[in-house]
């Protein structure tokens, strides 16, 4: 008797469970061609269609990178070899135009300052001789091609030790023979690869032994897409989204755009320069670049209606309550979610947005290609 009451039991649970599976039941859809037909339109709730819509002003979204200021960063390198001695700066310091890095000691230095040396003897030698020739000319003792050869020389000493005491100069040093490494940009330091006692030579590959720069001014490295090069000019603002400052915005103008399209990546590098006073910014930062960009005619849809079928794109176009047809559009760039349309749609079409999926999926693999449609 129990078991009897256990067997009816489950059956009246799974009738109660199939009653409601019977009462919900997907509207029927005829496929032909590419036209879709729903057999009860007032139950197809689950779509959403909007109309084609102007584009409207937007807001252009680019992906970069931030980097030093190159017309405000110098990279220091030695011009001569030697030992690190002392090292008179560290990264964060901030250094004036002309102030030391480092002292060197540099056997090539001390060649350098013995020819200045020399170049300087040996024009005292040949500036006494010019006076001496000079006197005994006018007493019409010496020829004047003697008199010109006094003149040569003097001439050729006083260029030599021109340009050794230029050379010396440009090094930069001390008195005891040391090399000084100085700044020649008024900044902050933010790179040193050096350490106490190491070794180099000027044509040895490596690293800067400083890297200093003005950090007040950032560059900013963008890559832009083919299609959104004609909304970018030099001169032009616009603004930084950092992800480690958010609900921030920083200001940028852009500087130079690259003439030439990357053959792999099909994109254009777009150069900015953006204030940075307070330093928070930081270069290697990666940011979005947001450009304003006006509205136009171009038709546009939500990048929801549109599908892809291998290289095609295509929406579902309404055709009346219930009927929608398949059409292939030939789609621009992105922009804040709209896609625009450059052929296949008209200014009075209307898509489908929501559900376009489950109708999609009742239509054949194959999709006419877009028709140039007369804008109205």
């Amino acid at each position: 008797m129990m078991r009897m009451t256990l067997m009816c039991a489950s059956l009246l649970m799974l009738v109660a469970c199939s009653g409601p599976e019977e009462g919900r039941k997907t509207p029927l859809v005829r496929a032909e061609g590419d036209r879709l037909t729903l057999s009860e339109p007032d139950k197809a709730d689950f779509l959403q269609i909007v109309a084609v819509d102007r584009q409207k002003q937007s807001i252009l979204r680019l992906p970069g990178r931030l980097v030093w200021n190159e017309d405000k960063t110098v990279r220091v390198v030695p011009q001569l070899g030697g030992r690190v001695q002392r090292i008179a700066v560290d990264v964060g310091d901030r250094v004036k135009v002309g102030q030391a890095l480092a002292v060197l000691g540099s056997a090539d230095y001390g060649e350098a300052q013995a020819d200045a040396r020399k170049a300087a003897a040996d024009l005292r030698v040949a500036e006494q001789a010019e006076v001496r020739a000079r006197e005994l000319r006018e007493a019409g003792i010496v020829a004047e091609k003697e008199w010109v050869q006094v003149q040569a020389d003097a001439l050729r000493a006083r260029a030599e030790a021109e340009r050794a005491k230029r050379r010396l100069n440009t090094l930069g040093g001390d008195g005891d023979g040391n090399y000084t490494l100085k700044s020649p940009l008024a900044g902050v330091v933010v790179a040193r690869n050096l350490n106490p006692g190491m070794e180099f030579r000027p044509d040895q590959a490596g690293e800067p032994l400083f890297v200093v720069t003005d950090p007040a001014s950032l560059w900013l490295q963008l890559d832009a897409a083919e299609e959104d090069v004609r909304f970018l000019k030099p001169g032009e603002n616009l603004e930084l989204e950092v992800k480690q400052f958010p609900g921030e915005r920083f200001k940028g103008v852009i500087r130079r755009i690259a003439d030439f399209v990357d053959p792999q990546t099909r994109t254009l590098k777009i150069r900015c320069e953006v204030a940075n006073p307070d330093r928070r910014l930081k270069a290697e930062m990666f940011v979005h670049a947001l450009v304003q960009v006006a509205g136009s005619d171009a038709l546009s849809v939500p990048a929801a209606a549109v599908m892809l079928q291998g290289d095609q794109r295509y929406v579902l176009v309404e055709e009346g309550k219930g009927v929608f047809r398949r059409q292939a559009i030939l789609a621009g760039p992105e922009r804040d979610g709209m896609l625009e349309v450059r052929e296949g749609l008209k200014a009075t079409d209307k898509v489908v947005v929501e559900g376009n999926l489950n109708l999609a999926r009742y239509l054949k693999s194959t999709a006419a290609k877009p028709t140039k449609q007369a804008k109205p």
